[in-house]
């Protein structure tokens, strides 16, 4: 169990807002108002109380939980989609893998631009999705550390906002490189690890009504690129795009209490200028681009 206490996040979020002051990126008015909310926070009765003990879910069954909504809206297929398929436009059709398809959202855009598709996924409940959006590929059960697919079988590796429930990246790099045939391309995306310090973690409600979270892990820029270079991957491509801005100008500032299920996102809206100042520096997402070794 986590235990997640909404006032100790928004302290947070006062803190690294309070750290940008300190190195010169705010002025004294800036960090006053920081010291004089933080005031207000500690103040607050609901916050005092508000804390909830949060179960850690593993992926099967949290996917199971999510597959009915996983495809509303969710801001991480807006930041992902336009760098993925600017790289898969510069590729020629072949038999690509969708590692971890969910419902088969990547697997889509492999199909639209031409490629055999083959999709593995852990959730037989986002399979039966994937296998309904995209009636012509090949969708097995399987996970990232034993992939259900030949040597040197595909042309492309795709996987979208996955890894970061792996504990471990080498042995999943390793068996995307063993299915890649000699000049093979891998393209890898996955929410940034300082979002995830920040607890950008799917949240999902257990049949008793429970809060959980799916596993979820921190992974460095230098834990994806050692993996990569162990398993004879070369780095084509890496970018590190934004968060687009969802608050608008004039947007009223939000009020306690906050449902727990749009926690953490929602508890940001209490503070927004520490918030903006906390987290507007750091990535969305982090997305590769690997290409195998060979002709």
């Amino acid at each position: 169990m986590t235990y997640e206490s909404p006032l100790a996040y928004l302290l947070g979020l006062e803190g690294l807002a309070l750290l940008r002051s300190f190195t010169g990126e705010r002025d004294r008015e800036f960090a006053a108002a920081r010291i004089a909310e933080i005031r207000k926070l500690l103040d607050d009765e609901w916050l005092a109380d508000a804390a909830v003990d949060v179960a850690r879910v593993d992926t099967v069954d949290g996917y199971r939980i999510w597959s009915q909504t996983y495809d509303g809206p969710n801001a991480a297929f807006a930041v992902d989609e336009p760098v993925i398929g600017e790289i898969l436009d510069a590729l020629p059709a072949g038999t690509a893998l969708d590692a971890a398809c969910g419902t088969g959202r990547i697997a889509a855009l492999l199909a639209g631009r031409g490629h055999h598709v083959l999709g593995v996924d852990s959730s037989p409940d986002m399979l039966a999705q994937a296998r309904t959006r995209v009636p012509g590929g090949d969708f097995r059960l399987g996970d990232l550390f034993r992939l259900p697919v030949a040597d040197d079988a595909v042309d492309l590796v795709v996987c979208s906002l996955a890894l970061t429930h792996v504990p471990d990246l080498r042995p999943v790099l390793a068996e995307f490189a063993r299915v890649l045939r000699p000049g093979g391309h891998l393209v890898t995306s996955d929410v940034h690890p300082e979002r995830v310090a920040r607890g950008a973690v799917p949240p999902v409600r257990l049949p008793d009504g429970t809060p959980g979270r799916v596993a979820s892990h921190c992974h460095s820029t230098g834990d994806y690129l050692r993996a990569a270079l162990a398993a004879g991957l070369q780095v084509r491509r890496c970018e590190e795009p934004p968060m687009p801005t969802g608050r608008r100008s004039g947007q009223a500032r939000a009020s306690t209490p906050v449902p727990w299920e749009l926690w953490p996102w929602g508890l940001a809206d209490l503070v927004p200028e520490a918030a903006e100042a906390a987290t507007a520096p750091v990535p969305a997402e982090i997305i590769w681009h690997f290409r195998s070794a060979g002709s």
